[in-house]
């Protein structure tokens, strides 16, 4: 089943903070850099481990211009859907894990991503993102 994408702007401001993970996956999704960066704050906390490499940087901008539409999804990735989105409410800590699907010059991938993150209210303040990294799909998938 594919989720249908939209702006991180359409939903109702409701709980901002157990919203900012789904948000933050749909803008991903989107590959909407304004939105991504209007989820981060403009000082961040951010590390990552992707198959093979650690990540971390410190402003929204190194965030989603450097590391996740700068490598991770690259401009000739393109994300087709997102085909799955879940939150949920820790103590302290919110969680996200979004599936992707992307297509690029190596086929079709799936892509998934487990997120924790604390917000200042309604911006990301400090994320640790785990990826699967780019999945190859057979020809029936």
């Amino acid at each position: 089943m594919s989720l249908p994408l939209h702006s991180a702007t359409d939903h109702e401001a409701g709980d901002a903070a157990a919203k900012a993970g789904e948000h933050f996956a749909r803008a991903l999704a989107a590959k909407d850099s304004a939105t991504l960066r209007s989820l981060i704050a403009d000082t961040v906390d951010f590390q990552a481990l992707t198959p093979g490499r650690h990540w971390q940087a410190a402003t929204s901008s190194e965030v989603v211009d450097q590391i996740v539409l700068g490598k991770w999804f690259e401009p000739d990735d393109d994300i087709q859907r997102l085909e799955s989105v879940s939150t949920n409410e820790l103590p302290g800590r919110e969680h996200v894990d979004y599936r992707l699907r992307v297509r690029n010059a190596d086929g079709d991938h799936v892509v998934e991503q487990q997120a924790y993150y604390n917000t200042d209210g309604a911006r990301i303040t400090w994320m640790r993102v785990l990826c699967s990294g780019y999945l190859k799909l057979g020809d029936d998938s």
